[in-house]
């Protein structure tokens, strides 16, 4: 029992966690933030795509009058390097429920030339002043309990090279997609997994950002290997998720000429589809 308690209060809680120290942002001038982008975050070299979202996601819910993320799009230009990184915000419009916003990361190439990293067109609002009525037609994925479901320590790594992020999260995959780790990949293109962070932290509408982008890629399902860079990715936040772990299902139902696209879907522990997004991503197919 007493080592249950430590455990308990050894959990990292919003506002004081490694992820909120990683994507914390500093204003320079008006509209304009530095951060050290951390290495913690990368997948070989590259600095996750849903890290990075969750980074200017914070940058433009200081910018902006409202906090909350709505409805995040994303392109990715070039990418991203741990260390120094500087983000430009402008107010595009600022109304009564909804405010848009655009930001944009640069960093220094090795030449020394200023690079865009990443441009975002955000709406934020209040996502505590929504009505409380949900009709859907969608369902919470099946995925077994966690006990029942593996981690980045069960197999090989997704990618060969460093995957420092696998260090960040809690990931439970769900048994039925992980043919890829036995060399038996189903094809059908199908990513399901429990999700959170490894400190604990409960999850908030920043870190939606980011759980939708952080599970192994569907192309592994496929039968691809390697690294799969994302293009573009818009997420829509639902509604504020409730303490407890996440279930995150991802489908990809065409690839075609070397892109795919992921449709994920994020529900928290009370059954509520909270987040959602699309994702255009490139795969290299072998010649």
């Amino acid at each position: 029992m007493a080592e249950a308690a430590t455990a308990q209060a050894a959990r990292a809680t919003i506002g004081d966690s490694e992820f909120d120290r990683d994507t914390a942002v500093t204003l320079r001038e008006p509209g304009v933030y530095g951060i050290d982008l951390s290495a913690g975050w990368t997948i070989v070299n590259a600095v996750n795509g849903g890290y990075l979202l969750a980074v200017l996601g914070r940058a433009l819910g200081d910018a902006l009058p409202h906090r909350d993320p709505f409805t995040v799009s994303a392109h990715y230009l070039t990418a991203s390097r741990p260390g120094p990184a500087v983000i430009r915000t402008d107010v595009v419009r600022a109304g009564r429920t909804l405010s848009t916003g655009q930001a944009s990361l640069f960093q220094y190439d090795d030449e020394g030339n200023e690079v865009e990293r990443i441009r975002v067109l955000a709406s934020y609002g209040d996502l505590d002043s929504l009505p409380d009525d949900v009709r859907t037609s969608a369902k919470p994925p099946a995925i077994p309990p966690p006990d029942r479901c593996f981690g980045p320590e069960d197999g090989p790594a997704p990618v060969s090279g460093s995957s420092a992020i696998t260090d960040r999260l809690e990931l439970r995959l769900d048994p039925a997609t992980l043919g890829w780790a036995l060399g038996s990949p189903s094809g059908k293109g199908e990513m399901r997994a429990w999700f959170g962070l490894a400190d604990g932290r409960d999850a908030d509408p920043l870190s939606l950002l980011l759980a939708v982008d952080a599970l192994p890629p569907t192309a592994f399902e496929l039968g691809i290997s390697g690294w799969v860079p994302t293009v573009e990715l818009t997420v829509h936040v639902r509604c504020r998720p409730a303490p407890g772990p996440l279930r995150v299902s991802i489908t990809t139902r065409n690839l075609a000429g070397g892109f795919l696209e992921e449709d994920a879907e994020v529900w928290d522990s009370t059954d509520r589809l909270v987040a959602q997004s699309r994702q255009l991503a490139r795969v290299r197919l072998a010649s």
